[in-house]
């Protein structure tokens, strides 16, 4: 509906409460006036709607609030005949813009907010008290239907016994539609009210046919009742029917008709009683607009989209189908920044514009929720057409949208779904539309990518692992394997690292690379990573006891970044070691280069604790990062641990000896900064031994022994002291 445009800020300030009430009912009867079916003048109207609209405002500003008075007003509208669906829809168009802005008060932001919110109130409330209303109405009219629909069968009954007189009083005098008609189906006789539900015009209705009143909406059985009812097999039917009026608009009723029998019960006549339905139709299928589409964008909303998803995924023969899968990137910026309201102005324009593109035949927008959005599009050819949707998708997000000043930049991700119906459901479908989005966003967004079952399979992998993650710790299903260190020197084994593994009931054993991003990205790497220092601890304690005569054994625990900024880092070590009774000496922690990149010294302080404890301090895969090399005197780390990339080199003919001198520098660099080399991926003796030449101080890899059990280490502890 069209309404006045809202006031400025300062055009809106009030002369007084009454002038502005005065103003509101003005509005709202200029709204209501074309779709209320009574005599009253608009003046008239509006002098009515300005009690109304001094309690609506009362209401508004109560204390305690209470929307009942809101509901009264909704019951109101229906007394004064404002029964048009359109005049509950004008009538809360108002209230919604226009009652905080003429009756809000001070126009603080912190009340307007709660005015707001209690407009929203007073709306549903008003909703409500018009639904009851209506709804009360129409029960005493179906009342009254169904008493003179009893009175009329009980005089087409007595019909050879009553006087004409009587008939007439009833027939004339009933407030529904009678119509009389022979068994062959022409029209003999039709009362006022039924004229006037067709029109007024007597002649567009007497002396017709009943087999003319056939519209496309009937449903099927409608005429194999009538034939029943007119060979005298039923004595009535009931259904609900639609009728053309004679300017071509349609008429809904609850039609019965009767069959009326002769003295001898021979079918004579049929009575036909029809209650005019068309108004409260109307209003369910205004129900059924909002309960299908979102209230936002006037787009169909997710259950709307998944009736039509349903539908052709269900229809087979041949359909193919193309869904795309749409989430703005960087949304939730926009909504942080610039706050709710501007996000949804934003996702308005969003909606238009995919609308605008949306056009050919087979295809639909609809808003799943937040900032997703779906297209499908149906036909034969749907492959070239799906990638055609998605083009046409971001290059209507191009366009930068002007908001409040501000010209924003748009970008969407799209996942695309294609292939032909009747393979999956919709939720299958929506699933994978929604894993490959995600992929599209990964990869930096402002693209689409289409749906790969294969990556569907991982996503889904990696989705039931993350969700196992919290039930496995507690089930104990992590386990650890040690691998050994090695002195280059003299090859003894100088300690172990601690790689922890999950044994899963489904997948069998997995490694730390398919679980540890994982419990990074949820926090369980935080509970997780102490279990594991726990058991290495325990481990090494037991290994030194076991080995008293030699030197202690070191044991390596890989530290996460997410470990490494928890505020109980140090805290939690020192338990672990105090209840061990193992000495810090013999406890390295392991920290990825790239995670002490840029490090502050608010990072580097409980490595610093540590490290003045006695805790060694490796950090690992160096050599994959910047690789610093001057900023390792600010670190407190006393081991380097060079990347596995540096040995695979080495295993090359010949080797190439810029590589060499790379690694001779590191290690002449490390030694001189007092840090001790660890190298990993040692696979060969001749790798081995060049390390050695090279200076390097322990190793780890293949060519000493894989991960396994701690009884492994035990037995080359023993070989060792052989």
């Amino acid at each position: 509906m069209n309404m006045p445009a809202q006031a400025s800020g300062s055009a809106a300030e009030p002369d007084g409460l009454e002038d502005r009430l005065q103003r509101f009912a003005t509005i709202w009867s200029r709204a209501v006036f074309p779709v209320t079916a009574t005599s009253l003048t608009r003046p008239e109207i509006e002098r009515h709607l300005l009690p109304l609209a001094r309690d609506l405002s009362d209401a508004l500003h109560a204390r305690p609030f209470d929307p009942a008075p809101a509901h009264r007003v909704g019951a109101a509208l229906v007394a004064a005949h404002c029964t048009d669906p359109d005049a509950l829809s004008r009538t809360l168009g108002v209230v919604d813009s226009y009652l905080v802005l003429y009756c809000g008060g001070d126009g603080k932001s912190a009340a307007l907010e709660e005015l707001r919110a209690r407009c929203a109130r007073l709306q549903h409330a008003l909703a409500a008290g018009f639904a009851q209303a209506l709804r009360e109405r129409t029960l005493v009219e179906q009342e009254a239907i169904a008493r003179s629909a009893l009175l009329a069968r009980s005089f087409a009954e007595q019909a050879l016994h009553a006087t004409e007189a009587r008939f007439r009083a009833v027939f004339e005098g009933a407030t529904i539609g009678i119509g009389i008609a022979d068994l062959d189906g022409n029209i003999l006789e039709v009362n006022g009210a039924l004229t006037r539900m067709f029109g007024g015009l007597e002649h567009h209705v007497r002396g017709r046919k009943v087999s003319e009143w056939v519209h496309p909406e009937d449903a099927p059985h409608v005429w194999k009742l009538y034939g029943e009812l007119v060979r005298g097999e039923r004595d009535d039917f009931r259904v609900e029917k639609p009728f053309y009026r004679g300017d071509g608009t349609v008429l809904w009723t609850n039609l019965t008709v009767s069959l009326l029998r002769d003295s001898d019960g021979r079918p004579q006549y049929q009575l036909a009683l029809m209650e005019d339905t068309t108004e409260r139709r109307l209003l369910n299928l205004r129900l059924r607009y909002e309960a299908t589409h979102d209230a936002l964008t006037g787009l169909p909303n997710r259950t709307l989209f998944f009736e039509r998803l349903d539908k052709v995924l269900s229809s087979g023969h041949g359909t193919r189908f193309g869904l795309c899968y749409l989430d703005l990137d960087g949304f939730k910026a926009i909504n942080d920044s610039l706050g709710h309201a501007a996000g949804d102005r934003l996702l308005v324009e969003v909606a238009d514009r995919l609308q605008s593109v949306a056009t050919r035949p087979g295809e639909m927008v609809a808003r799943l929720g937040g900032d997703e959005f779906v297209a499908l599009t149906t036909g034969k050819d749907t492959e070239q057409q799906a990638d055609e949707l998605a083009h046409r998708i971001l290059g209507a997000l191009a366009t930068p949208i002007r908001l409040d000043g501000r010209e924003l930049t748009v970008r969407g991700s799209v996942g695309i779904v294609e292939g032909p119906a009747g393979e999956r459901g919709p939720a299958e479908v929506l699933r994978s539309a929604d894993i490959t989005m995600y992929r599209a966003k990964a990869a930096g967004g402002n693209r689409f990518e289409r749906a790969d079952p294969e990556a569907d399979a991982r996503a889904i992998t990696r989705h039931g692992l993350t969700t196992a993650l919290p039930a496995a710790l507690d089930r104990g299903e992590f386990f650890i394997e040690y691998q050994p260190l090695v002195h280059l020197g003299d090859g003894s084994v100088h300690g172990a690292e601690a790689l922890v593994r999950w044994c899963h009931p489904q997948h069998g054993v997995l490694g730390p690379d398919r679980f540890i991003p994982l419990a990074e990205h949820t926090g369980l790497i935080v509970p997780l990573g102490r279990w594991v220092l726990q058991e290495a601890v325990r481990q090494a304690r037991f290994w030194n006891r076991s080995h008293a005569d030699g030197g202690p054994l070191r044991i390596n625990v890989n530290l996460s970044p997410t470990q490494l900024h928890h505020p109980n880092l140090v805290a939690d070590t020192v338990d672990v070691l105090e209840r061990s009774g193992l000495d810090p000496g013999a406890l390295c922690l392991e920290v990825t280069e790239s995670a002490l990149i840029g490090a502050d010294e608010d990072l580097l302080k409980p490595l610093r604790q540590l490290a003045e404890m006695g805790v060694d301090i490796a950090l690992d895969d160096f050599g994959t990062g910047y690789s610093n090399l001057a900023n390792l005197r600010r670190l407190p780390v006393s081991v380097l641990k060079l990347d596995r990339s540096f040995t695979q080199s080495m295993q090359r003919h010949p080797i190439d000896p810029v590589d060499l001198k790379i690694v001779e520098g590191i290690v002449s660099l490390a030694h001189s900064l007092e840090l001790a080399v660890t190298v990993e991926g040692v696979e060969t003796g001749a790798q081995a031994e060049q390390l050695r030449e090279l200076g390097c101080d322990t190793a780890q890899g293949w060519y000493y022994a894989r991960p396994g059990a701690p009884d492994r280490i035990h037995s080359l502890v023993l070989a060792d002291a052989v």
